[in-house]
């Protein structure tokens, strides 16, 4: 009998013991449930997307916006195409609008004021001039990205900004100006952000040398009533700049123009591998479709471009150096005589 009591008591704890262990796994199992639908309803609010907010209950929920519309462009094209969302304000009806981002590669007196002034009359381009010619700006590559961070952004207010859809944004720069001693980091910057380059150079370079000694001596002059300016738009402030003849050092002068060739090749051997265009001055003065060549080239619709400046030296190169007999017998017979004789009028 006591026997049976004891197997009874054995069989009572064993049917408990079940019971408890059922009723932990099912708790085990209760709260997987409730975590796996927690993780499930979190995943699908998130994927609810980013947009106007609207509340329903207590619930709020976000709906998601359109994207853009994938562009009608070639597959090669679709690295220099970019949607900025500028931290400064919103694009609004622009945000689908495509930027294509560029940069004007110079050298001091090569024209290209007067060329970015044609880009910035178009009413989707916007150059925003030569922005490291502050020396903070290209002090070290960490300024000189997020300067150009800035720019491509669209973050950068200038007199370039448009009140059209900017279909094309960048800046004027000269290449003494931090860009051939960064060339490395700054092509992979163009490569890894889709920035194409057009080079802008001059030909003939004696009459670049003479407007870069006009312009320095002008610089301390101040010959237009106390004020510098290097660009002019009238043709009576032209005259006047104009009226000064300079005295070029003949003994160096080939050795000069040699240093400022050599620039243009290695800058042109720099970012050979980036999308460019290249482009002369001269070229552009003797035949202004070449500036549909540049419109074609930044993929933005063709329009008549103008500029409001007015040439300062003009004539023959003869009238403009002081020393002209020096010079000429400096460069006859020398690889740079062809700039003796080049003329072009605008």
């Amino acid at each position: 009998m006591a026997d049976d009591l004891s197997s009874i008591a054995k069989d009572v704890f064993l049917v408990k013991g079940l019971k408890n262990t059922t009723l932990i796994w099912r708790m085990v199992v209760l709260t997987l449930a409730m975590v796996c639908g927690v993780y499930i309803c979190s995943i699908c609010l998130k994927q609810i997307g980013i947009g106007t907010a609207s509340k329903i209950g207590f619930l709020d929920i976000k709906i998601v916006d359109k994207p853009c519309p994938e562009p009608n462009i070639e597959p090669w094209e679709i690295p220099y195409v970019h949607y900025p969302n500028p931290k400064t304000y919103s694009r609004e009806e622009c945000a689908c609008s495509p930027v294509r981002y560029f940069a004007i590669l110079s050298m001091q007196r090569s024209g290209s004021g007067w060329f970015e002034t044609f880009l910035n009359s178009h009413a989707n381009i916007s150059s925003n001039g030569e922005i490291f010619s502050v020396k903070a700006r290209r002090s070290n590559m960490s300024t000189i990205t997020e300067t150009l961070d800035t720019i491509y952004n669209l973050d950068w207010v200038s007199s370039a900004s448009k009140n059209e859809c900017t279909a094309a944004v960048g800046l004027k720069w000269m290449l003494n100006q931090g860009l051939m001693q960064n060339h490395e980091q700054i092509a992979e910057y163009f490569r890894i952000h889709g920035v194409s380059v057009i080079f802008l150079f001059r030909r003939n370079l004696l009459r670049r040398m003479i407007s870069v000694i006009a312009n320095e001596y002008d610089r301390s002059a101040k010959t237009l009533n106390g004020t510098h300016k290097s660009h002019v738009h009238s043709p009576k402030e032209a005259e006047i700049l104009a009226q000064y003849k300079p005295k070029l050092n003949s003994s160096t002068l080939i050795q000069n123009l040699k240093q400022v060739s050599e620039t243009t090749k290695k800058a042109l051997e720099y970012f050979k591998s980036t999308r460019h265009i290249l482009v002369y001055y001269e070229d552009v003065v003797k035949n202004r479709t070449k500036l549909m060549d540049v419109q074609d080239f930044l993929k933005v619709p063709r329009m008549e471009l103008k500029t409001r400046q007015v040439k300062i030296h003009k004539g023959t190169l003869s009238s403009q150096v002081k020393n002209w007999n020096d010079v000429e017998k400096a460069l006859t017979g020398t690889p740079f005589e062809n700039f003796l004789h080049e003329d072009y009028r605008r």
